[in-house]
């Protein structure tokens, strides 16, 4: 039986081709067949959802697929990468141990240069709900005051019973210097 990843991917990858072969809009049009009218000057911009903040490279494509809404998307990302102290200690259950994540913050920071700025992304946190739901509530509670410590105990009580087994995440200190 294919796990619940490999389905969610497939899906994902089924959706972006039919999207991007079965849509098109009169913008999309050779220039010999464009409307001949302009838009009204109210038109809102095309907002850009790959873009988070000018100090963070583009998300991967595939927002508008993703597993979660993209605001939702946007904000768990961002989280990960302004909050590694956070996600580093709380674990994932999606089985991405297997791609070698060590933690949550593995499903969406590909790689961070020496001073800790995100350089790239890992897409796999796009496809996937546990992680975001993960990264989700983890950002939910930090921002609501818990503790590090607290928002791994509430993480693995509620999803270690799923069964898929975890990251091999390192535990934070109780009241140390990763506890708030």
């Amino acid at each position: 039986m294919p796990s619940r990843h490999t389905i969610v991917s497939s899906v994902a990858s089924t959706l972006a081709i039919l999207l991007a072969f079965g849509c098109s809009s009169p913008g999309d049009a050779p220039p010999s067949q464009a409307p001949a009218t302009t838009p009204p000057h109210s038109a809102a911009p095309a907002v850009n959802h790959l873009r988070i903040a000018d100090d963070l490279p583009l998300l991967p494509p595939g927002i508008d697929t993703a597993a979660r809404p993209p605001e939702v998307v946007r904000a768990v990302y961002e989280f990960a990468a302004r909050h590694p102290e956070v996600l580093k200690y709380v674990p994932c259950f999606c089985s991405c141990e297997r791609m070698g994540h060590k933690g949550n913050a593995d499903c969406f920071v590909g790689a961070r240069n020496t001073s800790g700025q995100v350089t790239q992304w890992e897409s796999h946190g796009m496809i996937c709900e546990v992680c975001l739901d993960v990264g989700r509530e983890s950002m939910q509670m930090h921002n609501s005051g818990a503790s590090t410590y607290a928002i791994r105990e509430y993480i693995e009580k509620k999803y270690a019973p799923s069964g898929f087994g975890h990251t091999p995440t390192p535990m934070p200190t109780r009241g140390g210097g990763t506890d708030r």
